[in-house]
């Protein structure tokens, strides 16, 4: 896999980008560089293996550039495997797979500090355009990616380009194997939405289709080796390689149902579980193709932001994690009662909660889209007139809830549309204004996508999928498949197709679709097709 240096050329970086070499003292505070540029950076190092063996992603594209993203690993199971030094990582980017029109170059620090994982923030790119890129460190070239770049946010929605999107969630590498990704890159989207769980925590168990390495992971260096456990995955590093990502958190990625600060574990400490969450947080920056904005601060880190494709969609970006209050009524699926209508309850917090409002008030795109992690329809399941809902999804703060759904409408936002994950099952739901009156206005539409593989192989129509369709007129779709959404956006239509295999207990699994709708602009109802 190595390569003459002849054919990538040794070059400072390039102007118009973030640079490490030009970067204020601030930035290299936040990550961690100062003693790196006081030691010295290695230009040519050698390496035990192949360094580039967790692949190389692309992410957050703008309409001028992008994020490049790899980590130099040549024993990705243990640590990296790389010496406590820093590294030179060269990088160039082209407008052909062939790498000869080379349109923007440089290199950036691999540091230890950073598990050498490198983030490339390139701008001065043309709009609404695919682009190849790849990396080189010592002797050694990575795998090609191919990304590209989204169109100015000035152009209006009937000359921005049609968008091919699709989202995932929730891959439970026990169990099963990623067949959905090899279906997903068949499809070629423009870009791929992963909405939560890319990780899970817990320990390594037999009798599973595949075995975490490790205990639960609590440390740094055990968050580390499970991002790179998964990453070894050849299905997702050829869907990273393939079109830019844009990645929030659930709770997987640290702690199983976590609320903010609070555990689901009874008289766990604070301050060692915000060092918990730290160490989750690091890692979590270290593999996956961020901004520098985004780097961790300690416990915090700032996740959400908006992805924008010319005047045709604007993705506004959550973290219904870091910010949340405690679930109502000891979690669960249970009754609303007081607990759950409490109005100081918050899955956002008052900073994510004003900044989405803004958003919303300033957008002018045609599709207003909330990409996030829980169900936000208020889902009654319970047979009967009692009505039972999940406390650790949106209706467990129900005047937050409202309160968005009643801003979509007060607001005038155009064409509101809410991408989820979590909960391991597809849906397509209306999303009505008044609860209990399912004749009530919609006031958006809310796409669901089941996991990757958690759960395992599952059934197309579950026992419970009359009474659950009864009791909540406003759900149009619901199975029980793994899979993903497949989404195609143009200023008229969305179209939502909802892919599904049968199993992922075993490889090949073949690719259905279970169901397809489409929303007309200006009109909240899911139409199937």
């Amino acid at each position: 896999m190595s390569s003459s240096s002849s054919l990538f050329p040794l070059d400072s970086p390039r102007l118009g980008r973030r640079s490490f070499l030009g970067a204020s003292s601030s930035m290299l505070a936040a990550l961690g560089m100062g003693r790196v540029l006081a030691q010295g950076v290695r230009e040519k190092p050698s390496f035990p293996d192949y360094p580039f063996q967790l692949g190389v992603a692309s992410g957050d594209p703008a309409a001028d550039g992008f994020v490049l993203w790899t980590r130099l690993a040549p024993q990705p199971l243990a640590g990296g495997g790389m010496p406590d030094e820093s590294i030179w990582v060269h990088w160039r980017v082209a407008e052909d797979e062939r790498m000869s029109k080379v349109v923007a170059s440089g290199k950036e620090i691999a540091s230890p500090d950073w598990a050498h994982s490198v983030h490339v923030e390139v701008t001065g790119l043309r709009p609404d355009r695919w682009y190849w890129y790849e990396f080189k460190a010592g002797a050694e070239i990575s795998q090609r990616g191919r990304t590209r770049t989204l169109e100015r946010p000035d152009r209006p929605a009937e000359e921005t380009s049609v968008l091919k999107m699709a989202f995932a969630s929730c891959q439970h590498f026990e169990s099963g194997f990623f067949t959905a990704y090899q279906h997903m890159l068949a499809e070629s989207p423009d870009i791929v939405f992963h909405l939560g769980d890319y990780i899970y925590e817990g320990p390594g168990s037999e009798g599973k289709v595949r075995k975490h390495l490790g205990a639960e992971i609590m440390t740094l260096a055990d968050y580390r080796n499970r991002h790179a456990q998964y990453k070894t995955d050849t299905a997702l590093q050829a869907m990273h390689q393939a079109a830019p990502w844009v990645v929030t958190w659930d709770d997987h990625e640290f702690d199983n149902n976590c609320a903010g600060d609070l555990s689901e574990k009874p008289n766990v400490d604070v301050a060692s579980f915000l060092q918990r969450r730290a160490a989750a947080y690091q890692a979590y920056y270290e593999h996956m193709p961020l901004r520098v904005a985004c780097v961790p601060k300690g416990p915090g880190m700032q996740l959400y932001r908006t992805i924008r494709h010319g005047g045709l969609v604007d993705f506004q970006v959550l973290d219904t994690r870091q910010f949340r209050t405690d679930q109502p009524n000891g979690d669960g699926t249970k009754a609303l009662g007081q607990d759950a209508l409490r109005p100081d309850a918050t899955m956002l917090g008052s900073a994510q909660k004003q900044w989405l409002m803004s958003e919303l008030t300033r957008s002018r795109a045609t599709w207003n889209v909330l990409a996030q992690q829980v169900m936000m329809a208020r889902v009654d399941r319970q047979k009967g007139p009692e009505e039972k809902c999940s406390m650790d999804q949106w209706p467990g703060y129900e005047v937050e809830r409202q309160s968005i759904v009643n801003a979509f409408r007060e607001l005038k936002v155009s064409n509101p549309m809410v991408l989820t994950g979590d909960i391991h099952t597809h849906w397509a739901n209306e999303l009505i204004t008044v609860p209990g009156q399912p004749d009530s206005p919609v006031a958006g539409c809310e796409f669901v996508c089941t996991s990757i593989t958690s759960k395992g192989d599952g059934t197309a129509a579950p026992a419970y999928l009359g009474d659950l369709m009864t009791e909540n007129p406003f759900v149009k779709h619901h199975s029980d498949r793994r899979g993903y959404v497949s989404c195609t956006i143009d200023s008229k239509i969305w179209r939502a197709d909802y892919r599904a295999i049968d199993f992922v207990s075993r490889p090949g699994a073949e690719l259905k679709t279970a169901a397809s709708f489409i929303v007309e602009s200006g009109r909240s109802a899911l139409v199937p097709v």
